[in-house]
Parts: structure tokens; C-alpha cells; sequence
């Protein structure tokens, strides 16, 4: 993996090099290793790297025969093997043994239809000298992201935005001012690509190039690559037709992510999903395969140690288990500084502390990614289900049996069945695509309008995103293009590389995707059996218990700390700068502080939205020029 970033003056004015190292040497925790320039005139490209593959080789940037085509790279490219044996015969000379100058060949063959020959993680920049055009191109999924900011004078580029802050001529205004883009950010918890919290400041998405003339400074955005649409039911389906090449389609995206010249190994968290990733790696190698979990200490509803211990013990893994106490607040900042926006998801408190010690040890980490996402393995897919099932019930009995519900006290632990029973109940007496919304957001509609006088502005933007009529087709689709990108692989990506630590994910590699979306629905929600052609997939490899086991998500005890901290909590989010900025209503936001002290509600992980955003404003906004805390 690597950090690139660039710069283009439209008005043609010189690159300094200043600049451009400066925004280079903020992404140096996304490649320590090395550093490289391309400087020519008005344009600049650089990158830091992290070696995997052709370690002692691979300088970027990276090149073809005469120079013209300049590419900066960051990723892994799986099918660069094959790829240079086509480019080969095809008379294409090659300078390095690593992967990332099969793109700069591929460009002089396919031009902008370059990336669809990929098989990847990427996000590069490619510079054609000749033809004054810049392409920039996002992976399928949205591993590995890029951001990019553009006017009539200048357009920048960078793998994070605080790189792209770094260049004077990129201003830092947040689009959080606006009550209706923080209604957004309070109901999903982050802000939906491809706006980024920044104006002027956008995403690439996953899936597309960005195509610049730097003659005219005209830029074009185009898909090269739409996500599947997921099959519906058939109920004449059988799922030993399918689990033959499901598990050959996933055992070959293992064996692709295997291919690395540095220390390998795997994030296992006990559930079926880290855990079936780690069985067929253990059966491709001849090494023992490194795992590596995370508990909290004091926190058993929380930590899948002992299942991780079960599973590593069952395939003879080299198995260590990270027992923690962090204090949320002290992480909180370097969380901030490396999401370079408000972020809630507080999942990426053990990702964050797991990367970090994994890296003690590997270099490269696969992970369970996705699994939930192609799989349905979500509980609230099978909410949806019965939602549609119960429509006969009034809508009145479900507000009223949820006002009941939400009188009565909540606790912290992880699977507390109050809190689960009353968002059930809360999404059941609304339309599906508003019910769905209610399962997965984060403040509700009434919260967000008491904080900032905004009606449901994210219910809104969900049910418009999906469509009038949906089922749970579309529901799936839905999650698989707004949560899975936005949320939990940006969440991997940071996490990951704020360690320089590579993380590989065989569940998104897209032919992979490709398949699982043409599995019939019943298969993957077979009752409210969630994933039921994956526990398939699985058998004979892993032990029943393990394939059986309800899931547990990935979480960190958030309710917990924040009581303890709860002096801290009231420091930051009701302080005189807080109150000047004038974002929040301050009486709801103490209203949510003294419900979670007094054990009356779990605001946990609302409070922690709310302390992701005064600090992302402290730290990026606030400040004369953002700086690492």
C-alpha cells in the first residue's frame, strides 16, 4: 500500500517542490518505506510507499518505455502476474518485478478503460505527457480511496484530504455548517460520497476514473463498473448447486492476497466470516498462519477472544490475543486526524488498536470484510422480512408499543435486548425503506430535529437513494453501495494505514461480488437464518459451533467508557467554543449527556458522533493549518 497525492496548475503555473513534498510527507504513515517525485513544470506527482511486493524494486513513480506515461500507484493489483505476461507478448518492456507497472502499459493499450483490466485494491494517477491528460481511477468496492479538489486555476489530488490541505490554494470550509449536510452526518454517521466534509473537496467513488484535460481544465467523471444487482428468490434454488464455486471463488481470492515478499497474516475475530478467511489460507500455505484479535479487559459482552482462541486452537494458527483498557478519549483525536472527518462508527476504536498491534508483528493482515455485506448477514435484513410479513398490524399499536418500550431504562452491554426490541419496534411502524433506514442510523428523527431544527433530512436521503417500492433486494444493493464504501472499508483503509499496515479483503474482490449477487435471495436468507449459503460454504471446514454461533459484531464498549468519562464528555461538547459555533441545540445535547449518565438511555455511540465532530472542528477547521495530535 502506498500514499500518492498531485498536483496540476490549469494556469500554468510551476509545482513547487515544497508544496508538493509537504502534502507527500502527511501521508508518510501510509508508506514509510520510500518516497518519489515527478516534477515537470506545472505539474507534480508523489507518493509514499509501503513495500509488498518487489520490495528492493518498485520505485515510483513508475513509468513506460519512453517516458510519457507517469503513474503513481497505491494498492495491490492481484492479476499483475498474468497481466505482464499479456503485456509482454504484446512487445511492452518492463523495468520492475512488482505490480503497479502493469497500469502504466495497460494505459498506452486501453487508455481510460485501463482500470477495467484490474483485479484489485487501487486508486492511481496516470499522466499523459502527450496528451496533457490526467486519469485518476477508484477501485471497484472502494478500498483504497481518493479525494480531489478542482477549480479553474487548480486541480489537487491525494489517497487522504488532510494531504490535500497542505497546498495553499486548497481552502478548508466545512459543509457541516449547512443544518441540512449535519442532519446527514447525525442520521448515517459520516457523510455519504462523494461529498466529504469539506466543500469543494470531493470523493472519487468506487468504480469510476476522473479524466482531466489539462489543455481545456475541463474534468469528466464516468463508471467503468456498476455494482450487481442482487437476485431475487427462487425458491426451486438448491444450495449444493452453488457452494462448489462459491467456495472456489472465495479460496481463489485468498490465494491471490497470499501473494506478498513481506510477513503475512490475518485479523481473526471468532465469527464465521474472519474465521473462514483464515481456514483457506491455512490450507493454501505451508507456513502457520499468524492471527491476531482484540478484547477489552472488565467488558465479556464484548470480546470474542475465547471464540478467536477456539478457532485459531481448531486450524493450529500462531494466535495472539491483544487484552486492552484504552480510554476512548485519548483516542479520540488520532481516530479524527486520521478519518479527516467527523466519523461515528466507534468500531474503528479495535480496529484502530488491533491494526496497530498487528503491525508489531506482520505487515500484511487479510480481514473478514464483506462477508456480511454479499452474504446478508445482518439481523436487520431479516427485520426487514418481517416487517413486510406483519404489515397487517396498524400503524398506531407499533408507536405505541415503541413509546412503551422507550420509557424504560437501557443498558451498555452489547446484545442488551431493550435497545434491540425498541429499534425494532421504532422501524417497524414506518414504510420499509424509512424501517430499514431506523435499524442502521444513527440518531433518530427526533433527535436530530431537537439538535438541529432539521426535519428527517437522512430518512429522506435514504428512501430517495433506494426507491419508491423496495424489497429486500434492494435493500441489500443499497447496503452494499452506500454503508459498505462509505462506512466500513474507509474504516478499514484508515485504521489499517494509520499503522502501515496492509489490509486485504478476499470478500471484495469483485468477480467474487459478481457471483454472490447472482445467488438467489432464500439462499443467503434462508427463514432468519442469515448467510446460510456461506455457513455452507463452510462446512467441513470449520467446526459447527463456530458456523452456528449467533452473530457478534465488532464493537467496543463505548456506553461503558463514556459514563466514566462523562466529565470529559460534558468538557468537549459543552464548552464556550462548542456553544459559539452555534452548530447543536446545547439543551439537547446535555439532555443526551445526563439520559446516558443517569442509566436512562445508551447515547454511547451518539455522544462519541458528537465528539468526533467538535474535535474534527478543533482540529481541521479551527486551527491555522491541521497538525497531528
Amino acid at each position: 500500500m502506498c500514499g500518492i497525492c498531485g498536483v496540476i496548475h490549469l494556469d500554468g503555473a510551476p509545482v513547487a517542490k515544497a508544496t508538493l513534498q509537504a502534502m507527500n510527507d502527511t501521508l508518510f504513515h501510509r508508506g514509510p518505506d520510500d518516497a518519489g517525485y515527478h516534477l515537470a513544470d506545472h505539474i507534480g506527482l508523489a507518493m509514499r510507499r509501503l513495500s509488498i511486493i518487489d520490495v528492493a524494486g518498485s520505485p515510483q513513480p513508475l513509468y513506460n518505455e519512453d517516458q510519457q506515461v507517469t503513474v503513481v500507484f497505491n494498492g495491490e493489483i492481484y492479476n499483475f502476474q498474468a497481466l505482464r505476461q499479456q503485456l509482454t507478448a504484446k512487445g511492452h518492456t518492463f523495468r520492475t518485478g512488482g505490480d503497479g507497472e502493469t497500469i502504466a502499459h495497460l494505459y498506452e493499450d486501453h487508455s481510460t478503460d485501463a482500470p477495467k483490466h484490474l483485479r484489485g485494491q487501487f486508486a492511481f494517477a496516470a499522466w499523459d505527457a502527450a496528451q496533457e491528460k490526467l486519469l485518476l481511477a477508484c477501485d471497484r468496492m472502494g478500498q483504497k480511496p481518493i479525494y480531489y479538489y478542482y477549480d479553474a486555476q487548480t486541480f489537487v489530488f491525494a489517497s487522504e484530504i488532510k494531504a490535500l490541505l497542505r497546498h495553499p490554494r486548497v481552502p478548508r470550509q466545512s459543509i457541516l455548517d449547512d443544518p441540512h449536510n449535519l442532519a446527514l452526518y447525525l442520521s448515517y454517521g459520516y457523510i455519504p460520497a462523494p461529498q466529504t466534509a469539506f466543500k469543494h473537496i470531493h470523493a472519487l467513488q468506487p468504480g469510476h476514473t476522473l479524466l482531466l484535460n489539462a489543455a481545456t481544465g475541463k474534468i469528466g467523471v464516468q463508471p467503468y463498473w456498476q455494482p450487481p444487482q442482487i437476485a431475487p428468490a427462487d425458491r426451486s434454488a438448491q444450495a449444493a448447486d452453488w457452494v462448489p464455486q462459491i467456495r472456489e471463488a472465495l479460496l481463489e481470492a485468498v490465494r491471490l492476497r497470499l501473494i506478498a515478499d513481506v510477513p503475512l497474516g490475518a485479523f481473526l475475530s471468532g465469527g464465521l466470516d474472519s474465521s473462514l478467511i483464515v481456514a483457506l489460507m491455512q490450507r493454501e500455505t505451508n507456513h502457520t498462519v499468524k492471527t491476531f484479535s482484540i478484547g477489552f479487559a472488565g467488558e465479556d459482552s464484548f470480546d470474542e477472544t475465547i471464540y478467536a482462541r477456539q478457532v485459531a486452537d481448531y486450524l493450529g494458527t500462531d494466535h495472539t490475543a491483544f487484552i486492552v483498557e484504552p480510554h476512548a478519549m485519548d483516542l479520540l483525536p488520532k481516530l479524527v486526524w486520521h478519518y479527516d472527518a467527523p466519523f461515528a462508527d466507534s468500531s474503528a476504536i479495535p480496529t484502530f488498536l488491533v491494526s496497530e498491534l498487528t503491525r508489531q508483528h506482520v505487515t500484511v493482515a487479510l480481514t473478514g470484510d464483506g462477508g456480511d455485506e454479499l452474504f446478508a448477514g445482518y439481523d436487520r435484513f431479516y427485520a426487514a422480512t418481517l416487517v413486510q410479513k406483519l404489515g397487517m398490524i396498524p400503524r398506531p399499536l407499533w408507536q405505541m408499543a415503541s413509546g412503551l418500550l422507550g420509557a424504560l431504562p437501557e443498558g451498555t452491554g452489547y446484545a442488551n435486548r431493550l435497545k434491540r426490541a425498541g429499534r425494532f419496534v421504532r422501524g417497524a411502524s414506518q414504510p420499509l425503506a424509512y424501517a430499514y433506514f431506523d435499524w442502521v442510523r444513527l440518531f433518530d428523527a427526533e433527535q436530530v430535529q431537537q439538535l438541529t431544527q432539521q426535519r428527517d433530512i437522512g430518512g429522506a436521503h435514504f428512501a430517495g437513494f433506494i426507491g419508491g417500492d423496495p424489497d429486500l433486494s434492494a435493500i441489500l444493493y443499497a447496503n452494499m453501495t452506500t454503508y459498505l464504501p462509505d462506512d466500513l472499508l474507509i474504516k478499514a483503509d484508515r485504521c489499517s494505514m494509520a499503522a502501515s499496515l496492509e489490509a486485504r479483503a478476499p470478500f471484495m474482490d469483485h468477480e467474487l461480488v459478481e457471483l454472490a449477487a447472482r445467488v438467489p435471495l432464500n439462499l443467503k436468507l434462508n427463514g432468519r437464518n442469515t448467510k446460510y449459503i456461506l455457513k455452507e460454504v463452510a462446512r467441513g471446514l470449520l467446526p459447527d459451533a463456530i458456523i452456528d454461533r449467533k452473530k457478534h459484531g465488532f464493537g467496543a464498549p463505548l456506553g461503558a467508557w463514556l459514563r466514566q468519562d462523562s466529565g470529559l464528555v460534558r468538557d468537549v461538547l459543552l464548552s464556550q467554543q462548542a456553544r459559539q459555533r452555534g452548530l447543536l441545540s446545547m439543551p439537547a445535547v446535555e439532555k443526551l449527556i445526563t439520559e446516558h449518565e443517569s442509566g436512562q438511555r445508551d447515547h454511547g455511540y451518539r455522544l462519541w458522533a458528537l465528539l468526533t465532530l467538535e474535535t474534527w472542528y478543533h482540529l481541521f477547521v479551527d486551527a491555522p493549518q491541521p497538525v497531528m495530535p
